[in-house]
Formats: C-alpha cells, sequence, structure tokens
C-alpha cells in the first residue's frame, strides 16, 4: 500500500471538490446541455482520432510482454475509436435518467407522494487497461446527472488523456464544466487510496479490472463501492441442446473476446449428450487455438485433455482457456455453478423450456441467458448505450450499469396544507 502524502491528499481534495460544485451544476442543467457536450465530445474523438491513435500506440509500445488477451483490452484500433464516439451519440440519444418518476400515489389524507430519479453526485472511477472506460464512464456518468473522477490504469495513461480531453471540449462547447469529467491530476498509486477514503467528497465508488484491484477496493473502502470481483461465467449444454446451436454458442463464448468478463471460462455439459458433442466442441475451439482444462469424465470422452484442478475451475482466465466438466444433468450444472461461480453470467443452451426455466430460476448470477452467448453480457447489447460495468453485488444494481442504475432517487411530496396535528 502507497502512503497518502499531503502533496497526494490535496491533489484529491482539489478535485473533488471541484467535482461537487460541477454535480451541483450538473443538476440543474437540465438534458439539452448533457446531450449537447455528448455530441460535441463524439465530433472531438472524430476530429482527434489520429492523436487518439498515436497516444494509444505510445501506452503499447511502454507495455511490452502483454498477454494477447491484454494486450487486446488496451489496444484501440480506428473501428474501437469510432465506437467510442458513436457510443457517445447513443448515450446522448437515450432519455434522460433524471427526474423520472418512478412510482406515484395519494394517501386518504389527500398527500401526494412522488418517488423520483435524481443523480447519485460525484462518482470515482477506478479503471485498468481499457482506455474506451474513459469515454463510457464519461459519458454514462454526464448524462446521468453525476459528475466523474477518472482513475485509469498508468498503461493506458497517454490513451486516456487523449480521449478526456475530448470530453472535456464537448463540456466546454455546451457551457458545462470541465469538473464534471476530470481524469486523475496524477498516476501515483495512493491517489486511489485518497479515493478510497474521501467519504464526503465521492459518493460511490465504481471499479473496473482484475480481480486484485476490485479486492483493494472492497478492502479499502471508506466510500460505498459497486463492483463485481471477477467474471467466472459458465455455458451449460443442456441434454436437449441443439448440437449445431451448442457448437456455434459456444465458439462466441469463449472466443469472440477472451479478455471480456462476459466470455464464457467453463463449460459444463450434459453427461448424456457428452460422449457424441463434447469432441466436436472441443474441436472447434482446439482450431482456434484455446487450451483446456478438463475433469476426469470429460478425459475419459477426449483423453488428450489437462487435468482440471479446483483451482482451474476458481480461475477468470480472460484467455484462449476453457475449463470443462461434465454434469449429471441440471441439479449438477447448479451445483457446480454454486460452488465455483462469481455470480456473474451463465446460460444454458437447451430446447427444452422447463428445463431453462429451471436453470434460470436456480442460479443466482446477475444474468442468466437462454440460448445466447455469454458475451451478451454488456451494456450495450441490453440497450443501455453503454455501461459502467457489471454488478454482482446484492444492493443498488446487478448486472450491466447503465444510465438508470447510475441513478438514485428521492421523494416529492405534495400537500393542500395537511398537518399531523
Amino acid at each position: 500500500m502507497n502512503a497518502i502524502t499531503d502533496a497526494t491528499a490535496q491533489l484529491l481534495d482539489t478535485a473533488a471538490r471541484a467535482a461537487r460544485a460541477a454535480a451541483g451544476d450538473l443538476a440543474r442543467a437540465g438534458t439539452a446541455p448533457k446531450d449537447a457536450a455528448l455530441r460535441h465530445a463524439a465530433a472531438a474523438i472524430r476530429q482527434h482520432a489520429p492523436r487518439i491513435q498515436a497516444a494509444n500506440e505510445t501506452d503499447l509500445a511502454a507495455a511490452p510482454g502483454l498477454s494477447p488477451a491484454f494486450r487486446d483490452r488496451l489496444t484501440l484500433t480506428p473501428a474501437r475509436i469510432e465506437a467510442m464516439a458513436q457510443g457517445l451519440e447513443e448515450v446522448a440519444a437515450l432519455p434522460d435518467p433524471v427526474g423520472r418518476v418512478l412510482a406515484e400515489w395519494t394517501r386518504p389524507n389527500g398527500l401526494r407522494f412522488q418517488r423520483v430519479a435524481q443523480p447519485l453526485g460525484v462518482i470515482g472511477m477506478i479503471f485498468e487497461s481499457r482506455p474506451n472506460v474513459t469515454a463510457d464512464a464519461g459519458a454514462l456518468c454526464l448524462k446521468a446527472g453525476s459528475a466523474v473522477l477518472l482513475r485509469g490504469g498508468s498503461e493506458s495513461a497517454h490513451s486516456a488523456r487523449a480521449i478526456a480531453d475530448c470530453l472535456q471540449i464537448g463540456l466546454r462547447a455546451a457551457g458545462l464544466p470541465e469538473a464534471a469529467i476530470q481524469l486523475a491530476p496524477t498516476q501515483d498509486r495512493a491517489f486511489v487510496g485518497a479515493m478510497l477514503r474521501a467519504a464526503g467528497l465521492i459518493d460511490l465508488i465504481i471499479p473496473r479490472g482484475g480481480k486484485g484491484l476490485v479486492t483493494r477496493v472492497m478492502e479499502e473502502a471508506r466510500v460505498p463501492v459497486l463492483a463485481h470481483a471477477e467474471g467466472l461465467c459458465h455455458t451449460y449444454v443442456h441434454a436437449a441442446a441443439d448440437p449445431a446451436m451448442a457448437r456455434a454458442i459456444l465458439l462466441d463464448a469463449k472466443l469472440r473476446r477472451t479478455g471480456v468478463c462476459g466470455a464464457t471460462e467453463t463449460l459444463l455439459i450434459d453427461a448424456a449428450i457428452a460422449p457424441v458433442l463434447l469432441p466436436l466442441l472441443v474441436g472447434d475451439l482446439a482450431a482456434k487455438g484455446c487450451r483446456f482444462h478438463a475433469d476426469a469424465r470429460a478425459r475419459a470422452i477426449c483423453p488428450g485433455l489437462e487435468a482440471a484442478t479446483d483451482a482451474h475451475f476458481a480461475t477468470e482466465w480472460l484467455d484462449a482457456v476453457l475449463n470443462i466438466a461434465v454434469v449429471d444433468g441440471l441439479e449438477g450444472a447448479l451445483s457446480h455453478i454454486r460452488r465455483f461461480g462469481s455470480e456473474h453470467t451463465e446460460a444454458i443452451i437447451t430446447e427444452d423450456a422447463a428445463a431453462a426455466e429451471a436453470f434460470l430460476a436456480g442460479i443466482d448470477s446477475s444474468v442468466g441467458l437462454w440460448n445466447a452467448s455469454t458475451q451478451f453480457c454488456d451494456g450495450g447489447e441490453f440497450g443501455f448505450g453503454a455501461e459502467i460495468g457489471i454488478a454482482t453485488g446484492r444492493l443498488h444494481a446487478r448486472g450491466p450499469v447503465g444510465l438508470e442504475q447510475l441513478c438514485t432517487f428521492r421523494y416529492r411530496v405534495t400537500g393542500t396544507g395537511q398537518v399531523r396535528g
């Protein structure tokens, strides 16, 4: 743990107080300026795409020896830069979540009650490697009426700065305070510690990164945290699965992008169909460079596979590595998930509707899918425009965290002179 010096504490205090003032301005700004800022920022990203690309190349050159999955998370391509710009425009086009009447009722005494969505205030976002999080988090917090203080990993520092500069161009063009979206003024690791202890200045911390980061945040934070520890996602191929569908879904769920938290890490396959289908599934993935850790029953069917241990089944690989277990029906699959899962995302592949309903009712994860890839656990795919992360806790929000989940609420009570006395 890095000691928090007076200088670091002062940097945090200055940034957080500026964010608090900006949050007040955003709460009064209304929808039009927020949307204008996002559209101007999208235009700035397109205009400055060469600078963003060059900054990303600087980050990549400074971090040799990365795993393919980590390098993929860090890399910005022209298509990904354009996707960031489009994401800002999509968030601008979404309904404003602030001010929504979530519920209303009238009491017998004539008092009218409304539960109304309102901004959270100041959000601290701590993330690793993925520079596009700068744009996603900035856009979502702004549209939800909250100021955000972003602290990215040192490996993406140049990329994040170039993107943040474009967001601030958008804020200036719309007449909104630049402090509404701030990048941490230092890469000093102690700044993270200062954020975690900033109760009263920061209202919510959202970590997005590996297990080590999230564990540290959960252990040290004196501020409420919205997080998931890891994505130990499972795909269960039920006895009534369509074989062709199972092959297509598993290939996507594991290998479309191995470094995302919604990637399947463990294949569970029903013993009734494993002798015929498992060799085909393994062959499909092996042809794409996937490696495997399999239990004894799976290795009896596919003898060349490496043996799996409990540690393997408890590992989020974020790489072209798949755990395999043969299970005895639905209860066997659910038992395995309860033992090793992280309550993130699980999928069942089956043509049996009753089995699918039982699986979805039996899991305790934030997202359950029937006949679809686990990689659909994504805010954009949910229609949220973007996401600030996936929440697997029990309070406030679960699953992809979009605009609605970035709001809290308050009550408005309207009377006609009622008194209690």
